[in-house]
C-alpha cells in the first residue's frame, strides 16, 4: 500500500467537505446557471470605439469623429457630406432621388445598416440608417466609398459592402443607390 501525499489528502478532504455540504441538484443548478451566463456574455454592451484604433478622436463637444474625414454640411451630393460618413455606394441624390427617398422605379429595402455621423453645422452626432434602393440597374453616379472602421463580411453589422436588397418589394436583387435618413440623435 502506497503512502498518501499531503496534497492528495487535502484535495480528498476538500472534496468530501464540499460533497457533504452541497447536493447534486444544487451543483447541477449552479452549473446550468454558469453555462447560461456564459452563453449570454456576448450579448452585453461593448464599447466598440477601440476597433477604429487611432482613427477616433474626441471632439471638444464630447462627440466622436474620425480623423482624416472632414465632414461638411453644404453639398449633399459630395462624399464628404456629414451624413455619408460610412456610406459605400451610389448616392441617391445623384440618381433622381434624395437623401431620404428612392428614385422613381426603384423600391426601398426593408433592411439597413446604421452608423453615427457628426454634423459640423450643429455640432451634434446623429444615427443614420443607410438603406439601399433596389430594382433598377446600378446608377453609377456619385459613388462614395467611406470604409474607415469597416470589418470583414463575416461581421455584417460593421460591413457596408453587403447589398441590403433582401425582401424588397420587387423580385430583383439589383442594387441602384443608397439613401441616408436620420434616425435620431446619438448624443
Amino acid at each position: 500500500m502506497k503512502k498518501e501525499s499531503g496534497f492528495d489528502s487535502k484535495i480528498e478532504k476538500l472534496a468530501r467537505t464540499t460533497a457533504s455540504k452541497t447536493g447534486r441538484r444544487s451543483f447541477i443548478g449552479r452549473l446550468g446557471g454558469f453555462l447560461v451566463g456564459s452563453a449570454l456574455l456576448p450579448l452585453l454592451p461593448v464599447d466598440r470605439r477601440s476597433r477604429l484604433g487611432g482613427e477616433v478622436q474626441a471632439a471638444t463637444t464630447g462627440n466622436l469623429t474620425r480623423a482624416g474625414f472632414k465632414p461638411q454640411d453644404k453639398d449633399p451630393k459630395a462624399c464628404d457630406y456629414w451624413r455619408h460618413c460610412t456610406i459605400d455606394g451610389n448616392l441617391c441624390d445623384c440618381c433622381g432621388g434624395s437623401l431620404t427617398s428612392c428614385p422613381p422605379g426603384s423600391s426601398l429595402s426593408p433592411s439597413s445598416w446604421v452608423a453615427s455621423c457628426f454634423n459640423p453645422g450643429d455640432q451634434q452626432t446623429y444615427l443614420i440608417a443607410y438603406r439601399d434602393c433596389c430594382g433598377k440597374q446600378t446608377c453609377g453616379r456619385c459613388n462614395c466609398v467611406n470604409t474607415q472602421g469597416e470589418l470583414p463580411v463575416y461581421r455584417p453589422e460593421f460591413n457596408n459592402d453587403i447589398v441590403w436588397c433582401f425582401g424588397a418589394d420587387n423580385d430583383a436583387m439589383t442594387y441602384h443607390c443608397t439613401i441616408s435618413p436620420i434616425v435620431g440623435k446619438a448624443s
